[in-house]
């Protein structure tokens, strides 16, 4: 049996609580639910990208791919995104900023966007990914 394997890029801060931005066991890597924060500086609270909707989408795309690279994965590998907003007014324009940012993956993921209002004041976005490497 494969054991399971914390994944923490050095882009990330400790999680806040008992859980880890990433977790593979064997082939499979589940990315945790991750945020617009821009990259971790040893000392300063996590900071978010902006108060946009597109910085904060980018910076939350780029934290998910920093897991799947630091536990050997790529776009290609992830089988299914989940997306959450804190505001139904927001979802056309992640739908357009996903769109780009995915049009060269010659096979999308799965993916599915829920509307909630549950992160910390400032944030509008999380994303987290289930990958399987091959």
């Amino acid at each position: 049996m494969t054991e399971k394997t914390a994944i923490t890029p050095s882009t990330h801060t400790a999680p806040p609580a008992k859980f880890s931005h990433g977790v593979r066991k064997g082939n499979i890597l589940q990315v945790a639910g991750q945020v617009g924060f821009l990259p971790a500086v040893e000392g300063r609270a996590p900071t978010p990208a902006g108060p946009t909707l597109r910085e904060q989408t980018l910076q939350t795309l780029a934290n998910v791919e920093s897991v799947l690279k630091e536990g050997g994965a790529s776009w290609d590998d992830v089988m299914m995104i989940r997306v959450y907003l804190t505001d139904v007014d927001h979802f056309a324009e992640m739908n357009e900023i996903y769109n780009d940012y995915f049009k060269d993956l010659t096979v999308a993921p799965a993916a599915r966007t829920t509307v909630y209002v549950g992160l910390p004041a400032g944030l509008l976005i999380e994303i987290d990914a289930l990958a399987v490497l091959g």
